[in-house]
């Protein structure tokens, strides 16, 4: 069984290729081919516009007669989206593009026409100079001119722009120069706001004082209970010469209080409170067990 997909054919040790005939068609046939339309044109028919992109099965055929420095020009044929009236465009290889030739305009593409005009200025330019000397020389010389004018707007902005960047650089030290300044003013400022804490600290102090018991002219109950109990130690905030020894506690307290704290270190303790009878207030009796006579 032979090869689906044949790589090598046989040929016979006979075999002479001049023997095969040779199919003779018209020497310029037209071939169809896939394309998009490579411009946007409007048809002359019916007035649709085809944009550029949009697909075709087109004949293509080779212009006889026409060519650009030897490169062949091909014309292609399509049809109307709308009317089906035959359009035809072919290769403009002098501008790399496609020109319209027969059943649609091409639409205005400003780009294309200012190449175009400024192609026939120049070349009018030319001509018109190769005739008249004399307007070659006043072309070159406004040409001459022009370009003064262009060296010295690019030296105007040239000089404008060192200017500003040393204007920058300026600007960037003394910014820089404005934040040391600031750097020594906050680094002075700390330092007298040390100094100023460090001699509040000398001056004040804070000290426990003991608190002061209730004693026997104040804190008396009208049920006739003991004294109320000294509270806990408290903070007190003191001022003194910054120069001097720290003074006693004793010697800033009043004289009432030094009267009462000397009365509680030398007289007698405290009474303790008498233990109240619980089993009489809550009612509670016990009931005695009899001596058993023998």
């Amino acid at each position: 069984m032979s090869e689906r997909k044949v790589l090598n054919k046989y040929f016979p040790p006979d075999f002479d290729p001049s023997l095969i005939p040779r199919r003779r068609g018209p020497k310029n046939s037209q071939q169809v081919v896939r394309l998009m339309a490579p411009f946007s044109m409007r048809c002359n028919t019916c007035g649709e516009y085809i944009y550029k992109g949009k697909k075709f099965n087109a004949r293509k055929e080779t212009v006889d007669g026409e060519d650009y420095y030897g490169i062949k020009i091909f014309r292609f044929y399509i049809k109307c989206t709308l009317c089906s009236a035959e359009i035809t465009f072919k290769t403009d290889p002098k501008n790399t593009d496609y020109s319209a030739e027969h059943g649609a305009s091409r639409n205005f593409e400003p780009w294309r026409e200012e190449k175009v005009v400024e192609e026939e200025d120049r070349l009018a330019r030319l001509e018109e100079e190769e005739n008249n000397p004399m307007k070659a020389l006043e072309n070159r010389t406004v040409d001459a001119k022009r370009e003064m004018d262009i060296l010295d707007a690019l030296q105007d902005i040239r000089a404008r722009n060192a200017r500003n960047e040393r204007v920058g650089q300026a600007s960037d030290l003394v910014s820089r120069m404005t934040v040391e300044e600031e750097t020594e003013e906050e680094r002075e400022r700390r330092l007298a706001e040390e100094e100023d804490e460090k001699l509040v600290r000398e001056v004040f102090s804070k000290v426990s004082m003991p608190a002061v018991p209730g004693g026997s002219s104040a804190a008396a109950d009208s049920s006739g209970d003991s004294p109320i109990e000294a509270t806990s130690p408290q903070l007190v905030t003191i001022k003194r010469k910054a120069d001097d020894v720290e003074p006693d506690l004793r010697s800033l307290l009043p004289e009432s209080t030094r009267v009462v704290l000397d009365a509680k270190s030398l007289g007698a303790p405290p009474a303790k409170k008498p233990k109240s009878d619980l089993k009489n207030k809550l009612g509670i009796k016990i009931a005695r067990k009899s001596k058993v006579t023998v």
